[in-house]
């Protein structure tokens, strides 16, 4: 299960001539923590890349206001590009996690580069085949891993214990706040947020971790797990439950 995703962020791989073609073509703007970059359902066409911060892409489930968080997404990334390429409306909300800046770019400026830019075009189009990729596998995990196993997957792979790329977040720049002083990897997000990256309820994911606390694998707080045993940990991920 990959939340964070491990090819190098949109902005990385262009050329530096590329990169201020593309950033020439919108504005800069600041967003306070939990704003809306963009809003699943709506009609909006333009793009914005991270600049500074970290959000989360989210759906709605059909358990009402339950929503299903995709990804964490960081500096360099693309987001909104499918609206901005097709007439539909948006497919998911993107989210704040703490003060964020980005470049925002309208829909018709992106299209008109995409396609005087080749190169820059084949970008967009892998990285919207990668994360359909990654959907799939999201998909198959939730079938087939109990939810421990994917507490235990999502933990490691978010404190850093089995970083997936490059840009993998700290903990702090998950959050948007400093990390406390503990002695392990950690992780700040709430157990509600934790359960919308596994697609679980709150309940349940509350229930793995006491398992998970009772072995002296995790200490919880405050948005806060930190992990004490990662070797432990990553096994549970994999399967290899006692």
């Amino acid at each position: 299960m990959g939340l964070l995703g491990n090819e190098l962020a949109f902005a990385h791989t262009l050329t530096p001539q590329e990169h201020e073609s593309v950033m020439a073509l919108g504005n800069r703007k600041r967003y306070p923590a939990d704003a809306h970059l963009l809003s699943e359902g709506d009609r909006t066409s333009h793009v914005v890349i991270i600049l500074q911060g970290w959000v989360t892409v989210s759906v709605a489930t059909d358990r009402g206001a339950t929503r299903l968080i995709l990804g964490l997404r960081g500096p360099g990334e693309l987001l909104g590009e499918m609206a901005a390429l097709d007439p539909h409306p948006r497919s998911a909300t993107v989210r704040a996690l703490g003060p964020i800046e980005a470049q925002v770019i309208s829909g018709d400026a992106f299209r008109r580069f995409l396609a005087l830019h080749p190169r820059v075009s084949g970008l967009v189009i892998r990285q919207l085949t990668f994360r359909l990729r990654s959907a799939d596998q999201e998909r198959s995990a939730l079938a087939s891993l109990t939810v421990l196993q994917r507490l235990a997957s999502r933990l490691t792979e978010l404190s850093g214990a089995e970083p997936s790329g490059p840009y993998a977040p700290s903990a702090a720049s998950t959050s948007g706040a400093p990390a406390p002083a503990t002695a392990g990897p950690v992780v700040q997000l709430a157990q509600d947020e934790l359960a919308a990256t596994i697609g679980a309820t709150r309940e349940a994911v509350a229930k793995a971790l006491r398992l998970l606390r009772t072995q002296n694998i995790v200490r919880t707080g405050n948005r806060m797990v930190e992990i004490l045993d990662p070797a432990l940990l990553a096994l549970l991920a994999d399967g290899h439950q006692e």
